[in-house]
């Protein structure tokens, strides 16, 4: 199963929950829910078991926050494009995209996921460097990533991801 699909179908999106993602201000809250998810994890040497509280949270908040802000009122911004990229880039299979933005793509995939088994040693040893360094990958692969969704976007804007935005004057 391809992995970006899961992830979609996981999060249950559909067209009104992708417009309202591509706000600036989920976005960017997402990009801080992996550290906060991490210090919930890590809140355990404190917390006990109570950190179960944070965690959940945390991910409670992953779930809602594409469905949280209003859509954006400009579709220029940064995160906006990445997000209409990323959606471009789920669509690949009904309408493709150039070979280099998808190689790119899986490639910094690959890099998120190479970060997780030593997040996820960290976390579980209470090691700061590895926590750090699989942060590091993980997050780093994913902005990389969210940039060249926002180059796919400005290379084939004209397929819409969303119905109506080629006419839309907020572009």
């Amino acid at each position: 199963m391809d992995i970006f699909a899961l992830a979609e179908r996981a999060m249950r999106m559909d067209d009104a929950a992708w417009e309202r993602h591509a706000s600036p201000l989920s976005v960017w809250s997402r990009v801080a829910a992996l550290p906060l998810l991490v210090l919930a994890i890590w809140s355990r040497i404190w917390l006990g078991a109570w950190c179960l509280v944070p965690v959940a949270a945390v991910l409670v908040f992953v779930y809602v926050n594409p469905r949280l802000f209003a859509a954006p009122v400009r579709r220029d911004s940064w995160a906006a494009q990445a997000t209409y990229g990323e959606r471009l880039f789920l669509a690949r299979k009904e309408r493709p995209v150039p070979r280099h933005h998808e190689r790119a793509a899986l490639v910094l995939t690959a890099v998120s996921v190479a970060g997780i088994p030593p997040l996820a040693y960290g976390l579980w040893t209470l090691e700061v460097w590895p926590t750090l360094f699989g942060l590091a990958l993980v997050m780093g692969g994913k902005l990389w990533f969210c940039d060249r969704m926002v180059w796919l976007y400005g290379d084939v804007r004209g397929a819409s991801p969303v119905s109506g935005e080629a006419n839309d004057p907020r572009r």
